[in-house]
């Protein structure tokens, strides 16, 4: 019997996105009143693992001018969020938070999570899921690549994936040449599971291109 290995690979992959428990996404309007959060809301969802109920919130303040910087450039400003909530003793309180911004730009400003990159797992099977989150920070006059970054948590455990996305560079003598691209792990990545840089490594590759540049 032949086995298309790639195939195979890639429900592996898509099982492994799906196989969180109980995920669900929540209407803004019926997130519980203990829930407090900056900026506009992008993403709610809630999903049940051994650690309890949690639900799970992303934001974005889109360009901006805030009280929170020191603004030497004349520049405008653009924040992100990610908060776990999770429930005890019917009330849900603030797990991890994730806050990230840039500041005081007095370019072109740009802060924002790539879509279809927020998933709910469990690769490891331990019963605890893991969380994911992917964006990228700019602040540029050209085409040059943005900061673009992974973060994952498992429980209150945060794993970190940070480089470049990549752009189109031009073409020398029918040559195509592009910037940017590479990352790095953070210690926790480097020494946890496997199967979480697998995870990681396949996202990155999915998304790394710019979008508007890619050719």
């Amino acid at each position: 019997m032949n086995i298309d290995i790639r195939a195979l690979a890639f429900l592996l992959f898509t099982f492994a996105v799906v196989q969180a428990q109980s995920v669900q996404k929540i209407a803004i309007k019926n997130l519980p009143k203990d829930i407090q959060y900056e900026g506009i809301i992008k993403e709610a969802i809630s999903y049940t693992d051994s650690l309890g109920q949690h639900i799970v919130i992303t934001s974005e303040k889109d360009i901006h001018i805030s009280d929170k910087f020191h603004h030497e450039n004349g520049g405008r400003d653009a924040e992100l969020f990610v908060y776990n909530y999770l429930m005890s003793k019917d009330v849900y309180i603030l797990n991890w938070k994730v806050y990230d911004y840039i500041s005081d730009c007095p370019f072109d400003i740009e802060v924002s999570f790539l879509k279809n990159t927020f998933n709910v797992t469990d690769l490891d099977k331990d019963g605890i899921c893991e969380v994911w989150i992917m964006y990228k920070l700019c602040c540029r006059s050209d085409v040059s690549p943005c900061d673009m970054k992974i973060i994952m948590y498992e429980g209150i455990q945060k794993f970190a994936m940070r480089g470049y996305n990549r752009v189109f560079g031009g073409t020398n003598k029918g040559v195509t040449y592009y910037y940017g691209g590479e990352y790095t792990f953070d210690s926790a990545f480097k020494n946890g599971p496997k199967q979480f840089r697998r995870f990681a490594e396949k996202l990155w590759e999915k998304n790394k291109m710019d979008k508007p540049y890619q050719q």
